[in-house]
């Protein structure tokens, strides 16, 4: 499913956010700070916020985001200062993958203790969606694999890092159905999970 592109206004700008309504809930695994974790999710909201972001009552702030866009339930936000419109879409054997590419503050994940933290939440957001069901297992392992093929994107553009330091995934599949046990990338569904990926940020890295 595709994201709808909304706006709303926050101190007297207008922002857009790319938002996934789903009309029966899904399970999801997220790393987002506002609605992460593993559970059933109603709605996904990527919003675009502003570089000089220092908001810190993220849970506040996505349930503003959720009345602004009219959902109900139980969702996933997560914040990015990339241009949501220029989000990539990709899809491999029914598994479809929207990301948006901020890359002004890229790190490697063992950098050391006194690297410098970027501030601005120039950040790289993936959603992830597959048609068949994750056994609880394999929906985290598909986390793994989607961070994976973010990274191998990122040293194949030449970008010095394996990803940002407030980067964040959410894979959702259906509730109902036998459960997949595996999404590593050999794995049939991990495997087109992985080029989905890397090829939404290959595309979304090539025009920073």
């Amino acid at each position: 499913m595709n994201p709808t592109l909304r706006h709303r206004v926050e101190n007297g700008s207008s922002l857009p956010m790319l938002v996934w309504p789903y009309s029966q809930a899904r399970t999801a695994a997220s790393t987002a700070s506002v609605g992460g974790g593993v559970g059933l999710r109603h709605w996904v909201i990527n919003a675009q916020v502003p570089l000089d972001y220092g908001r810190r009552d993220q849970e506040e702030h996505g349930a503003e985001l959720a009345r602004s866009a009219g959902l109900n339930g139980t969702g996933v936000v997560m914040f990015t200062a990339a241009y949501v419109e220029r989000h990539r879409h990709a899809e491999d054997g029914g598994v479809a993958v929207d990301a948006t590419v901020g890359l002004s503050h890229p790190t490697w994940a063992a950098a050391p203790d006194d690297a410098v933290i970027a501030t601005s939440p120039g950040t790289i957001n993936i959603v992830a969606a597959l048609p068949v069901r994750l056994a609880e297992a394999a929906l985290l392992n598909a986390l793994v694999t989607a961070t994976e093929a973010k990274s191998q994107a990122l040293l194949e553009a030449g970008i010095p890092g394996t990803g940002t330091a407030s980067d964040a995934v959410t894979v959702l599949c259906p509730t109902q159905g036998p459960p997949e046990p595996f999404a590593g990338p050999r794995s049939v569904w991990g495997a087109r999970l992985a080029r989905a990926v890397h090829e939404a940020v290959l595309a979304g890295s090539a025009r920073r």
